[in-house]
């Protein structure tokens, strides 16, 4: 490759905009978006689908993919702007939004975007020290037997997470290596497909479909409309990834334009996607029907194989570690930024050291890195450590995800590029289809604030 490189012209190195030229297919691109929706909010469909019943769990998992579709395929015209085919390259999110709406939609976007790498970050210390304690637990049921008190807590776990956090933090080109997205992806695969199986040879070994049509009961109407709030929520969680579309879409090849390639690619990426998921909920809720666990393979619906479920687990743990740093990293990096350019002369902010340390590369380090990270750490483990509620967490942050990021920035960029006027047929589709987005956000807010109120206060 290096050699043929260097028997091409300069200028074919590079892209329009002096990019090193992308390479990415519609193959590439499958995998990157497969990669990025399938991870922890997997485990909460099982629980969602049994709120929402045989009828309301697989038509809300289906509609969920429907929106995402609908976002990401506007999104995918955004990529380019003013022209969706010839215009100039929007590499992030916040690049296209700055372009289109200007420089207030730019920090409101930005703000939503920070906040939910912050809330992904606690909901990730809760998932792994969640996981750890159901390693231990799995050991004690395998050794004593079901009906032994193996019960542990939760927090020790979280500050261990919260120490290596610490230390991984403190790596600033982290986010950049290769192996932690691969390492990942293989682990995320692993766990959905083991709690797939576990749930579908759930069903086979008892030879019933367990579970109703109106989902688990509730003691009031109230309740279990809130619990069906929530369910919405998680789903939320598990679906959008409008997050890192156009990233993923700046590494596509063109032509054919990167919009068609990034389209088509959605559409195969969303429909496996979707059937991965309507098995994992399904299967989990035709399993166990009422008793359904928030976490399908930390709620011990599952017990034996036990070095299967411990093996499942502790992909978990691993996958977590590294996610918790690629969601980290963009907010490290936001904040080093802004401080530096607010403080050029300020040697806490500037002054770096170098450090070597064996079997790692050298870096440098700062004294503001070193707290501003050290402090990040600590606040996320201590939310975690203060709402150790999965379902709920995973509620809040879906839905402050979907309306904003995953509905209301695409659909007005895609109106203003597409110059498509008010209450034109197009027009009028988008807004409602917005505000019912909305809608389900405001409503799967509420559920899951109560539900954290509810485990909270419990």
């Amino acid at each position: 490759m290096e050699v043929e490189h260097n028997l091409l012209p300069e200028d074919r190195l590079k892209d329009d905009d002096g990019h090193i030229v992308r390479t990415g297919t519609i193959w590439s691109t499958m995998a990157h978006i497969i990669t990025a929706v399938i991870g922890s909010g997997v485990l909460s469909l099982a629980w969602s689908t049994a709120q929402l019943g045989w009828i309301g769990g697989p038509v809300a998992l289906l509609c969920f993919a429907v929106v995402t579709f609908v976002s990401s395929s506007l999104l995918a015209d955004c990529y380019r702007s003013p022209d969706s085919v010839t215009g100039v390259r929007n590499p992030s999110y916040m690049d296209a939004v700055r372009v289109n709406l200007g420089r207030k939609q730019t920090w409101i976007c930005g703000l939503l975007q920070y906040v939910s790498m912050y809330g992904t970050g606690v909901a990730y210390v809760i998932t792994t020290a969640t996981c750890m304690r159901a390693i231990q637990k799995s050991n004690c049921y395998h050794k004593e037997g079901r009906d032994s008190p193996c019960d542990f807590g939760v927090h020790i776990y979280m500050l261990a997470f919260g120490g290596i956090q610490m230390v991984m933090s403190q790596i600033p080109d982290f986010h950049n290596m290769a192996w932690v997205s691969i390492v990942a992806a293989i682990m995320s695969f692993s766990y959905a497909l083991i709690g797939l199986a576990l749930g579908f040879a759930e069903v086979i070994e008892h030879g019933m479909i367990k579970g109703s049509i109106r989902g688990v009961p509730a003691d009031t109407t109230a309740e279990k409309l809130f619990l069906m709030f929530q369910a919405l929520g998680d789903i939320a969680f598990a679906y959008p990834y409008a997050l890192i579309l156009l990233e993923i879409q700046d590494t596509i090849k063109s032509p054919p334009p990167e919009n068609q390639t990034m389209k088509k690619a959605s559409v195969s990426a969303i429909i496996v996607t979707t059937i991965f998921y309507l098995g994992c909920g399904c299967f989990g809720y035709a399993a166990f029907g009422n008793d359904t666990p928030g976490n399908l393979l930390t709620g011990f619906g599952f017990y034996e194989p036990f070095w299967l479920v411990d093996f499942a687990n502790a992909c978990i743990i691993i996958h977590l570690i590294g996610g918790y740093q690629v969601f980290s990293q963009p907010v490290f990096a936001f904040a080093e930024r802004w401080f530096n350019d607010k403080f050029p002369n300020n040697d806490f902010m500037t002054k770096f050291y170098d450090l070597k340390l064996p079997f790692l590369p050298a870096f440098q380090l700062s004294l503001f890195r070193i707290c501003f990270r050290s402090v990040y750490v600590v606040t996320t483990t201590g939310i975690g450590m203060v709402f150790p509620y999965f379902n709920e967490i995973l509620g809040v942050l879906g839905a402050l995800n979907l309306w904003p990021l995953a509905v209301y920035f695409p659909v007005e960029m895609y109106l203003l590029q597409k110059k498509i006027g008010a209450w034109t047929t197009k027009w009028v589709a988008l807004q409602c289809f917005s505000m019912v987005c909305l809608l389900v956000t405001i409503v799967a807010l509420i559920g899951s604030v109560q539900g954290l109120i509810r485990a909270r206060t419990s």
